[in-house]
């Protein structure tokens, strides 16, 4: 430890290289379970409302509301709210604290969730939807953040992807859970709706519990000065590692020489992420613009076309449903661990790209009336399959792909840019084509979300990182790293 030439402490650290070469343990496990399965709950919120509009609308729910505003007004409320919450939080988790803001999103959410279960008039609703995304939208910047500064660098692929990916686990329980609490000979009217939100905040406060145990991240810690509380964690984790292994660690390799530096300001955040990682924000842009597409293009007129064009039952377009969402979780399931081995270059270009192929060939089997709703469902299952983990990698490149200090604000904008595109341009742009009745317009709204995920998988192959068991420091050094700031002696 030393003075820069401004005052300032100069910090050399080996604590990032030991937490990168830990061997995965039962801790790694309690990280993944009190942050990641937030993402369950996100899936469940956002599949069971989808699922009870009908019911919210009928004489006797407890709440005068229509079908239209729960899936119109209520949806944009909530997308709005996650945009909103990702920025606001997002900037607020690089100042103060991965752990301080997970909490603290997480019992926003639950506070909403709890308070949307008691709506009373439609006003009420909407402001508490709106808050649970406020809530959510935060979790995606300090989760993504806190995650992939705790997991190995040998693990932090498949651990993102399948976390990010967890989200249509929540919508399969969403869709069997509406199933059980609509049906009038369980609950009453006034009752079951209200019950599906009563569950996410037991689920969440489960979540809080667990979470409590989670740490704050060493690497946010020693750029803010706090190299004590880093080193006293880091310690702390090396001892439950080792223990359980029976063995010692592996020595680390690589050390940090950094200037401590308490605020970063969004001047610099902004400066940092447009004009000196400039195609590494033109590679996020692409990569969430594109799925959010290609998810819009399927997913939005998805009970809309089984019904009008196959003659499938309202109350029955739930069981398709739940096909493609285990489509969409097996993809980063199995496909997870190659972004560590394979490349991420290789394999996030070849998931967009694959995914988008097979949407235009469904695209044009269904103009050609050669698909049944069974088939069709099959056909997007497979799309999904890949495009899933496409979408996942789109979460962990932002995430690892620019420099510590502006990591959460670097996820929030992001997430808070494809989320828009897909919960506002989206629907104003495939509620038409889809809505009309003509295969052709039908045929064109699969082509517009296929072509798009394309072009990201094109902007993939030229731009992507590969970042694939690299240290974090090594993928984006920090604004505060001294300069040749790699040293050969350990202080902390």
């Amino acid at each position: 430890m030393g003075m820069d030439e401004h005052g300032g402490r100069t910090i050399t650290t080996r604590i990032p290289a030991r937490l990168d070469r830990l061997p995965w343990s039962r801790w790694h496990w309690t990280i993944v379970i009190g942050l990641g399965t937030v993402w369950i709950l996100d899936g469940l919120e956002a599949t069971v409302v989808g699922n009870i509009a009908g019911r919210l609308s009928e004489p006797g729910s407890g709440l005068a509301v229509s079908s239209g505003q729960v899936t119109g007004t209520a949806a944009a409320l909530y997308v709005a709210g996650a945009c909103i919450g990702a920025l606001f939080w997002g900037r607020l988790t690089d100042r103060h604290g991965r752990k301080k803001l997970f909490m603290i999103t997480l019992a926003v959410y639950l506070t909403a969730t709890a308070l949307t279960s008691i709506s009373f008039a439609p006003w009420w609703f909407f402001v508490f939807r709106f808050l649970t995304g406020f809530g959510i939208g935060g979790e995606y910047a300090a989760i993504n953040s806190a995650i992939d500064e705790l997991i190995p660098a040998h693990y932090r692929g498949r651990v993102d992807l399948i976390i990010n990916g967890s989200f249509w686990v929540g919508a399969i329980g969403g869709s069997l859970l509406s199933i059980v609490a609509l049906n009038t000979d369980f609950l009453p009217k006034n009752v079951g709706w209200r019950l599906t939100f009563a569950l996410g905040v037991v689920l969440g406060l489960v979540i809080l519990l667990v979470r409590r145990n989670v740490p704050e991240s060493p690497r946010w810690l020693l750029i803010h000065g706090r190299e004590d509380a880093a080193e006293e964690i880091v310690t702390s984790i090396e001892r439950r590692v080792a223990a359980e292994k029976g063995e010692p660690l592996p020595e680390p390799a690589g050390e940090l020489v950094f200037h401590e530096r308490r605020s970063i300001t969004f001047r610099e955040i902004a400066r940092t992420v447009f004009r000196d990682y400039q195609r590494r924000a033109v590679l996020g842009f692409s990569l969430f613009i594109g799925q959010a597409f290609l998810y819009n293009a399927i997913t939005f007129g998805f009970g809309a076309i089984l019904t009008t064009f196959f003659d499938v039952p309202t109350g029955h377009t739930g069981y398709y449903f739940v096909v493609i969402a285990m489509g969409n979780f097996l993809g980063p399931l199995l496909l997870g661990k190659l972004f560590d081995t394979v490349g991420r270059r290789v394999m996030i270009s070849s998931t967009y790209i694959l995914s988008g192929l097979l949407l235009f060939g469904t695209a044009w089997l269904f103009g050609r009336g050669a698909l049944s709703a069974g088939t069709l469902t099959a056909c997007w299952c497979v799309v999904l399959f890949f495009a899933s983990a496409g979408a996942s990698s789109a979460y962990l490149t932002v995430s690892e792909i620019f420099p510590m200090e502006t990591r959460a604000m670097s996820i929030a904008f992001f997430y808070a840019l494809g989320t828009a595109a897909g919960g506002i341009s989206g629907p104003l742009l495939f509620a038409d084509l889809t809505g009309t009745g003509k295969a052709a317009d039908t045929v064109l709204a699969f082509q517009i979300g296929a072509g798009l995920m394309c072009a990201a998988g094109l902007v993939a192959a030229a731009l992507a990182v590969n970042a694939e068991r690299r240290p974090l420091e090594d993928v984006a050094t920090p604004l505060t790293a001294a300069p040749g700031g790699r040293a050969t002696k350990a202080r902390v």
